[in-house]
């Protein structure tokens, strides 16, 4: 399957799942991104996971429930253990990321797969060595995420 072939599916898959979770008011208009859409507005991400990783909010708002966003990692970048108090339904949407939830074997996501995280499920994350992760994510509750230290910390 060719890089574009992958982006326009993982557009088509984004474009399913934020139509069957996202809940929109009357009147509010549709709307279509793609990950490196320049009108997308980057944000950082928690302190904790680095400043490589930035948030764009796709719709909703990160305060409250239902909250699409785009997650984005550099190749090669470790996410650290962490939590959320809300279930993740992921679709990733560029590069490869291995995941591992605790009590779990490590999983290799690819571009165009999907992903669902459990909620408050302690995870690790790594984004492949190459392009960039980014990862579609639609939230039930509103966004957090919660570090896990090691002992000596």
């Amino acid at each position: 399957m060719t890089t574009s072939m992958r982006t326009v599916t993982a557009m088509l898959l984004v474009s399913a799942v934020t139509g069957l979770f996202s809940v929109a008011t009357a009147g509010e208009p549709a709307l279509a991104y793609k990950y490196d859409d320049k009108q997308l507005q980057w944000g950082p991400c928690p302190a904790f996971l680095g400043e490589g990783c930035s948030i764009a909010v796709l719709h909703g708002d990160p305060a409250t429930p239902r909250t699409d966003v785009f997650f984005k990692v550099p190749g090669d970048y470790k996410i650290p253990h962490h939590w959320h108090t809300s279930a993740e339904r992921m679709i990733l949407v560029s590069g490869n990321m291995t995941v591992q939830y605790d009590g779990q074997k490590p999983v290799l996501i690819e571009t165009g797969m999907y992903a669902f995280g459990p909620e408050k499920h302690p995870h690790v994350a790594y984004c492949e060595k190459g392009d960039p992760c980014v990862l579609f994510i639609a939230f039930n509750e509103p966004i957090d995420a919660f570090e896990i230290m090691k002992p000596s910390e």
